[in-house]
């Protein structure tokens, strides 16, 4: 852009364009300049009569002043000078009359307008008279609303998804990858993107005993050999279609490397070192209850109830409560001589003679 159609300063303020300007023409500096160019034609019939009786030189002089006037108007110069003009007299008028600014009183929204979309337009609470529950109260109303609520869909709406129930049908054998993806029930989660694969290697078809050993070190310590079971997982990338796809022809990449008869992997042990067996706990065969076990704990509670009932015949069962009166009568016979306190020697033999 050119010296001559930049803006000159202004030290009116400026102001954001209105919502009703986008309908308004756009602004000269966005039309192209139409050259200039002199028509008789457009001339009326008043001014083809003065522009008749005018001079060879004095046309030639009048051509030129229009040329001239027609530059200067249709310049940026003049609609920027214009503009800023216009600003400064919109500025002066705004500080000879300036305008007070209102601001409406806010209205504190009541324990009844809590939760409304508009709080505002609930205005505020009525005086309480000891006419209504507490606030604690509300509470734990609304508590009980939201309960019964969920109850009702217990008990009307729940049982209706029974009609969408379909009969569980185990996978087929040609079917053996099993694939566990996990959700947050809408919520955003890092780990809603996981997807975990599991199969096990006696169930993939197509493979020979050396083949499904090949497998197995190539697989290496995703493997349990205890469960024949492998497990793998991914997570790196956003969406679990993506991720199970990846998994897929990660098992079909698997499975050409170990039909590939080129190199069977007969020099590379088999590692399981990454497995820890866990110990498996039995229960003693001596402590299962048998029926010769049963008769024999009955005689022993039998003979114990006999017994106990020839130690109170004989009187040499104790007896708690006469145990317990003894000990009270004791004690109260102990209590006169206790309450006997020697007179204090010193100084606090003088501080009770004071009192």
């Amino acid at each position: 852009m050119g010296l001559s159609s930049r803006r000159p300063f202004q030290s009116a303020p400026t102001y954001l364009a209105r919502s009703d300007d986008r309908d308004r023409p756009s602004s000269r500096r966005n039309v192209p300049k139409e050259p200039y160019s002199f028509d008789y034609e457009k001339f009326g019939a008043e001014d083809r009569h003065h522009y008749d009786l005018l001079s060879p030189e004095e046309k030639k002089q009048f051509q030129q002043d229009e040329k001239a006037a027609y530059e200067h108007l249709t310049s940026s110069d003049l609609e920027s000078e214009m503009q800023g003009m216009v600003s400064q007299a919109v500025y002066d008028i705004s500080r000879e009359t300036p305008r007070e600014r209102v601001i409406p009183p806010r209205i504190t929204p009541g324990l009844m307008a809590m939760g409304e979309i508009d709080e505002q337009d609930s205005g505020e609470d009525e005086d309480f008279e000891g006419d209504d529950i507490t606030s604690t109260a509300h509470g734990e109303l609304e508590q009980h609303r939201e309960i019964r609520e969920y109850a009702r869909i217990a008990a009307w709406e729940m049982p209706m998804l029974s009609k969408l129930a379909k009969p569980f049908v185990p996978p087929p054998l040609d079917k053996p990858l099993r694939f566990r993806y996990t959700t947050y029930m809408g919520e955003t989660h890092p780990a809603a993107k996981k997807v975990v694969l599991e199969f096990c290697t006696r169930d993939l078809p197509g493979l020979s005993e050396a083949q499904r050993i090949k497998l197995v070190k190539l697989i290496g310590v995703r493997y349990n050999p205890d469960t024949d079971l492998v497990k793998m997982s991914c997570e790196m990338f956003e969406t679990q279609a993506q991720n199970k796809r990846y998994l897929g022809d990660l098992v079909d990449t698997l499975m050409a490397e170990a039909k590939d008869a080129s190199d069977m992997f007969e020099d590379v042990p088999i590692d399981f070192r990454h497995h820890k067996p866990k110990p498996k706990f039995e229960f003693p065969e001596n402590w299962k209850l048998t029926e010769e076990r049963r008769a024999q704990l009955e005689e022993n509670r039998r003979q114990s109830v006999l017994g106990e009932k020839e130690r109170e015949e004989a009187g040499r069962l104790v007896d708690g409560a006469k145990v317990i009166e003894q000990v009270m009568e004791a004690l109260a016979r102990k209590a006169p001589a206790a309450a006997r306190v020697e007179a204090p020697k010193g100084k606090s033999r003088k501080r009770l003679a004071a009192r």
